[in-house]
């Protein structure tokens, strides 16, 4: 009797392993949940549990697709939506993203078949009118991209990536005055929009327009600063103003981004050899050379500035390398000759020199040899322009500043296609929700470790498989750690069995519910640790959260129910659904008025809710309890940005930058203007 008594009682402690296999609803719940907030690997857990309990369902074929797609699994995603089409071909959401599959395997083709037909279902889609005129570029169907843009703008007059890619379509017709057209309408629809400014500064390069040119790229990088491409350009602006370490700081500052940067090192490598800076223009060299060990240009200049300092082995080395692949390229002779001087070779010199004099003579008497009369037409082209083109190779133009081939530039848009789930939300936001988690995602820049004494003891008391930590940069688990926390679930619930009095052992198996994305059981764990000791903060801090977490995924689901299978078709959520959600932070602070995170989530919370003087009031709290706390010094600033007060927003913001929110900065740029 006592043995049929514990059993009943595990299934009762664990309602998912008995509705496993029946209850797909909840699973996809689950699995949706997991897939909203970028627990991939989780996801297609669980999604593949659905498909192989009911496989004649379409929606987690497509679910499925979107994890992976975003996991760079394109095959599998493509095969995944094609089982969801099979099952109901009248789901918009699957070609958009078949189409976004094929188009990162280059098939343009099968992308434009899927365009269109989601556009029969859905005509008025910006994504997939976007993403068609993208995938008509890439084929250089010119005139069909026009075609599609025009269906957008007539959906969209006021999108502004449509002139900006109807301006891109003119400049490959060769029509620069209707592409500037278009870019001043960008302009003139978003001042704030850096692509729209780095479009026409491209325009007004090639216009030689210089001057105009560098005011745009600064508009630019002002606004994004983390475009390599913007430097490179503003480098080749300032370099033909003769604005030679203008030119150089930009080299070093795209560099700095994107440190394999063929263009940035070879220019500066050349503005450096003009200043005399020869050692740091021969590192620069060497860094091209090794990417690229043919460029017979990179080998020579090297040679040049290896001669220049006195290693004229070095010099000699690199000058026969480019002679061997270009015997008639006289320059690399008479340098040779002359580093052959210099460390006493002076028959290798006389022979150099007479391979120059015979050169002379032959063009003075007519005489072309056949491998010369190839390179006259390429001499012929040498012009007094300052700048070649990546793919020239024509040995003369070797001092001449590099830009990019027009097969690069055509490419400025390629990765801008559009999925719902691979839109980036250009919106700027608060830092996130603190949560009690055991993992962390790494960040480039070091900020301050979140300590609190509570639960710094449970750590201490070997209560918690693993060290709990107090983060709001939560990382999505790996397939390894989704099987160590089922199992620590079955683990927790043979303890709970044993000591069901114990709120730490509910928490425990909260926290894991918490992390395989199962918030109804976690939620419930949290509900019933907190009936065994009431003075239990932390069950009310992450209850809190979770529950936040529902309403978030809720109102996402709500908000895509016009496009996505599935949606939920319940009431809105608005201000009473939170306050919830608000008294159990209420009930923290009152237990643990020093734990500044629920101060901060509290603060969150009424932010979202758009009642910013409660949220200041908040943010003020913890940043008194926590004068370093990085995350709130954001947060305030943003509110009181949206109050108005940009002046005291950028102050804030200012302080999050140098406490460790890098992104800060990027926001106080685009909000300086408006407080000036």
């Amino acid at each position: 009797m006592p043995m049929i008594k514990r059993i009943l009682t595990v299934l009762l402690l664990f309602p998912t392993l008995v509705y496993a296999q029946i209850n797909t609803e909840r699973v996809m719940t689950i699995a949706r949940n997991a897939l909203y907030f970028e627990d991939y690997v989780l996801s297609i857990q669980y999604f593949n549990q659905v498909i192989n309990a009911r496989p004649y369902l379409y929606e987690p074929y497509f679910f499925r697709a979107l994890a992976k797609i975003n996991l760079e699994d394109f095959q599998g995603a493509e095969a995944d939506c094609d089982a969801a089409i099979q099952r109901n071909p009248f789901v918009v959401g699957a070609y958009q993203i078949r189409g976004l599959a094929r188009i990162r395997q280059s098939k343009f083709d099968g992308a434009i078949e899927d365009y269109k037909q989601a556009l029969h279902y859905d005509p008025e889609n910006i994504s997939l009118w976007h993403n068609l005129t993208l995938s008509h570029m890439q084929k250089k169907d010119y005139d069909a991209a026009r075609d599609d843009l025009e269906s957008l703008m007539k959906v969209a007059p006021r999108y502004t990536r449509a002139y900006l890619m109807r301006g891109e379509v003119f400049l490959q017709q060769k029509d620069t005055i209707a592409a500037l057209s278009d870019f001043n309408k960008a302009l003139e629809l978003d001042k704030y929009d850096p692509d729209a400014w780095a479009a026409r500064a491209i325009v007004q390069l090639q216009q030689e327009k210089y001057a105009e040119a560098e005011s745009d790229f600064d508009r630019a990088i002002h606004l994004s600063a983390k475009n390599a491409g913007n430097y490179i350009n503003r480098a080749l602006a300032r370099f033909h103003q003769n604005n030679l370490r203008g030119a150089m700081s930009d080299y070093d500052l795209a560099l700095d981004i994107d440190p394999n940067n063929f263009i940035g090192h070879y220019n500066r490598g050349l503005l450096r050899a003009r200043v005399g800076d020869d050692n740091r223009a021969i590192e620069d060299f060497d860094f091209v050379v090794q990417m690229e060990p043919d460029n017979m240009m990179a080998v020579f200049n090297r040679g040049l500035l290896r001669a220049q300092i006195g290693d004229y082995h070095g010099a000699i080395q690199d000058y026969t390398t480019v002679i061997d692949q270009y015997p008639n390229f006289l320059a690399g002779y008479y340098q040779r000759s002359e580093a052959r001087k210099k460390i006493g070779d002076r028959k290798g010199a006389e022979q150099d020199e007479f391979k120059v004099i015979k050169a002379q003579l032959d063009k003075h008497n007519g005489v072309v040899s056949k491998d010369v009369a190839q390179n006259k037409g390429e001499e012929d082209k040498d012009t007094e322009d300052k700048t070649r083109k990546k793919s020239d190779k024509n040995m003369n133009n070797y001092r001449k500043i590099v830009i990019a081939d027009d097969s690069e530039t055509d490419q400025r848009y390629t990765s801008d296609y559009r999925g719902r789930v691979q839109d980036k939300n250009v919106n700027i936001k608060l830092e996130p929700l603190f949560a009690l988690t055991y993992y962390e995602k790494m960040s480039d820049v070091k900020r301050s470790v979140n300590f609190h004494k509570f639960i710094d003891d449970m750590n201490r008391s070997g209560i918690l498989p693993k060290r709990l930590l107090i983060t709001n940069m939560e990382s999505p688990l790996s397939e390894e750690q989704v099987k160590f926390h089922f199992a620590l679930i079955d683990t927790h619930t043979s303890a709970i069995v044993e000591d069901d009095k114990s709120a730490a052992k509910r928490f425990a198996r909260a926290i894991d519910f918490y992390l395989v994305q199962d918030f109804s059981s976690a939620v419930s764990d949290l509900t019933q640790s907190i009936l065994l000791d009431e003075k239990f903060f932390p069950a009310y801090f992450m209850r809190a959260l979770i529950r936040c977490k529902q309403l978030e995924y809720l109102k996402a689901e709500q908000a895509n129910d016009s496009d996505l299978p599935g949606g939920n078709t319940t009431k809105e959520i608005g201000a009473v659904d939170y306050e919830i959600v608000k008294k159990d932070l209420d009930k923290v602070i009152s237990l643990a008025p020093d734990f500044v995170y629920a101060y901060y989530n509290r603060a969150n919370i009424s932010a979202m809710l758009k009642d910013y003087r409660a949220a200041m009031a908040d943010y003020d709290k913890a940043i008194e309890l926590n004068p370093d706390f990085a995350d709130a010094y954001f947060n305030r600033g943003l509110t009181h940005i949206f109050l108005g007060n940009n002046k005291l927003g950028i102050s804030d913001l200012s302080k999050a930058g140098e406490l460790g929110i890098v992104s800060a900065y990027n926001v106080i740029k685009r909000f300086t203007e408006q407080s000036e």
